[in-house]
């Protein structure tokens, strides 16, 4: 176990120095560049950070998400609370930002970032050329330059798949928005709905009248996107669909539901993310868990990673998701997959 002395001993400081430092003692005058020599030693040689009771370092959270995302998804809410909690963790001290023209004039006492949004490639590449160490969660126009974090929405597009498929449907549909919604890719295309059109053509099922995509990632869009289906086919419609997000969803489900389309029994359904709405609608909504808390805990950790141990190499870290199934689909076979058993 690595001691304060051993601290001392590497970095030339002394041990009163060091313990009043990591006591957070308020009172205790030192430098920034003293601070950051012996903190990068003592993380260097494996002290752990949660006894270190003084501020690390001040990131910058660029949250460039809408006013309307916010209002309407818990998974933007759910997930800066959970970056606010493991950066104190991490005794990192942040300010949030959340307008593009703050991106590139934070002050210099900043040390690196995380992004969440509408972060462009040009602003990412600013941020490179002014020295920045940084993570971007979900879509990341610049991952050769920055670590991303994201759930591993491929594998949860395939599973869905394979679940609809094992319960005997053969018209399966997928709704969702575009991925420049977010304003972050001239490609409109989704990666969700890249691997349903992949996989599902590896299958010989892919049929492009069931794909409805467009807007944004929201409610009223999903109500719009069912409208849409209704009226183009008519009683031809999917068995099954998968739905990008359960705040598309909750829309689409109301849709549905004016038309007298009933869920599971006309249409089954899995959507993503797992909001807590997701458990109130009619009928409860199958839905993939995205882990926010994780999502935040490993960008944390990877940034940390970067300002103690710089590289010249991104990494990628893709994370699981479990299946919470409810009433708009009951899987007879969910057994035979990693799925939570709730059923409310």
């Amino acid at each position: 176990m690595v001691s304060i002395k051993d601290i001392a001993k590497e970095s030339g400081y002394s041990p009163a120095t060091i313990s009043r430092l990591f006591k957070g003692d308020e009172s205790f005058n030192i430098t920034d560049k003293t601070k950051k020599e012996i903190i990068a030693v003592a993380l260097r040689l494996g002290y752990e950070r949660t006894k270190i009771k003084t501020t690390f370092e001040k990131i910058a959270i660029l949250f460039l998400v809408s006013e309307e995302q916010l209002s309407q998804d818990m998974y933007f809410r759910q997930l800066r609370e959970s970056l606010e909690k493991h950066a104190r963790l991490a005794n990192m001290e942040l300010i949030f930002l959340t307008k593009h023209e703050e991106v590139t004039s934070f002050s210099d006492d900043v040390t690196g970032f995380i992004a969440l949004g509408s972060i462009t490639l040009e602003e990412l590449l600013s941020l490179k050329k002014r020295g920045y160490k940084g993570v971007v969660l979900e879509v990341n126009p610049a991952p050769k330059y920055f670590d991303t974090v994201k759930p591993d929405t491929d594998a949860i597009t395939k599973e869905a798949i394979d679940l609809f498929i094992s319960e005997g449907y053969k018209k399966i549909g997928f709704i969702g928005g575009e991925k420049n919604a977010l304003g972050n890719s001239d490609n409109k295309i989704d990666s969700r709905e890249i691997m349903f059109r992949n996989y599902l053509s590896s299958k010989n099922l892919l049929v492009e009248d069931y794909i409805f995509t467009e807007g944004s990632f929201t409610g009223e869009q999903g109500y719009k996107l069912a409208m849409q289906m209704i009226n183009r086919l008519g009683k031809n419609l999917p068995q099954a669909c998968l739905i990008a997000s359960d705040s598309i969803a909750v829309g689409f489900l109301q849709g549905l539901y004016e038309k007298g389309i009933l869920i599971p029994d006309d249409m089954a359904i899995i959507s993503i993310n797992n909001n807590e709405i997701s458990q109130y609608l009619s009928p409860p909504l199958t839905t993939y868990n995205i882990d926010t808390n994780e999502l935040a805990k490993t960008a944390i950790n990877l940034l940390s990673e970067q300002l103690i141990h710089p590289r010249n190499i991104s990494k990628t870290v893709l994370l699981g998701s479990e299946l919470i199934i409810r009433k708009s689909f009951l899987p007879t076979s969910h057994d035979s997959f990693q799925s939570s058993k709730d059923r409310s």
